[in-house]
């Protein structure tokens, strides 16, 4: 499905693309801080496309599980200047956020795809704001803050409510006026979910592709991974696996979520992960 508001080279590829991830965050949960000044999140940036990012995605705000909001202003000051660095080098950027007017600050710096955690809902003017770029835009599956969303990983049927949900969010993002070609769906894993809720989702991806969006997947070092390679307590801590400790498991979904038609992976580990999806497409085609 060709996206619009993408680069032309993005629009034509026959497998999955990689999105890599650039927290420009002190807290997020798996780097936050390695690349919080302008400087090394730039030379991550460029580092990323070099190992076979197809985008890269920078977000100033983290949303691990407890995080708490910033304002509009700290979260421009960090990302705008690496949004600006980046395109200029002719990077294809994402920009993370729930906020219309860092989304309008970044497209007008060179991103071309608006990544909204929130799928519009943390802030009403996203919408409108998105329909006006054209650009890109991601649709997470969110319940509530990170504050606040564990207490609302509760579901009749994960997949059924996942895609309600998401029905519901893309319907209002078009009826907004955001063209329904320029948008991707997200069932945002670990995101009022619990390990199971995420496991699912996977397991029925074809689920969500029936609302007719092409469907990214992020399970990059995500807690429900590290729980899955924790080591057994009789063999040792029992203590989940460690964040980089997960990259293979990661890469595994990636193969998997490329087979069964993933349009794109947001990953930490590019190079390994772009490895992934290539064997994904082979396997789902029976030849390379």
């Amino acid at each position: 499905m060709a996206l619009q508001g993408l680069p032309a080279a993005l629009t034509g590829a026959d497998r999955p693309l990689i999105m890599g991830i650039l927290n420009v965050t002190p807290d997020s949960f798996s780097d936050g801080g390695e690349h919080l000044a302008a400087e090394a999140a730039i030379a991550h940036g460029l580092a990323m496309q070099l190992q076979g990012a197809d985008i890269v995605d920078v977000g100033g705000e983290s949303t691990r599980p407890g995080a708490q909001r910033i304002t509009a202003g700290e979260e421009q000051d960090r990302v705008l200047p690496v949004v600006v660095a980046l395109a200029q080098a002719g990077v294809a950027v994402s920009i993370d956020t729930m906020r219309a007017s860092t989304a309008v600050a970044a497209v007008r710096a060179g991103a071309c795809i608006v990544n909204d955690v929130s799928g519009g809902l943390a802030d009403d003017e996203m919408y409108r704001a998105v329909a006006g770029l054209g650009a890109a835009y991601v649709v997470m599956h969110w319940r509530g803050p990170s504050s606040t969303m564990d207490r609302q990983a509760v579901y009749d049927n994960v997949v059924a409510d996942v895609v309600a949900e998401l029905g519901a969010r893309t319907a209002d993002a078009v009826a907004s006026g955001i063209d329904p070609a320029s948008i991707i769906v997200d069932p945002g894993l670990g995101f009022a979910k619990e390990a199971d809720h995420n496991w699912e989702l996977l397991r029925n991806l074809g689920s969500l592709q029936t609302l007719g969006f092409p469907v990214l997947v992020g399970a990059s070092r995500k807690r429900f991974l590290g729980s899955l390679l924790a080591e057994p307590k009789g063999a040792g801590s029992g203590e989940p696996r460690g964040m980089r400790g997960r990259d293979p498991a990661t890469d595994a979904v990636s193969a998997l979520a490329s087979a069964a038609g993933a349009w794109g992976v947001r990953v930490h580990d590019v190079a390994n992960s772009r490895d992934a999806v290539l064997v994904g497409r082979a396997w789902a085609r029976g030849c390379a």
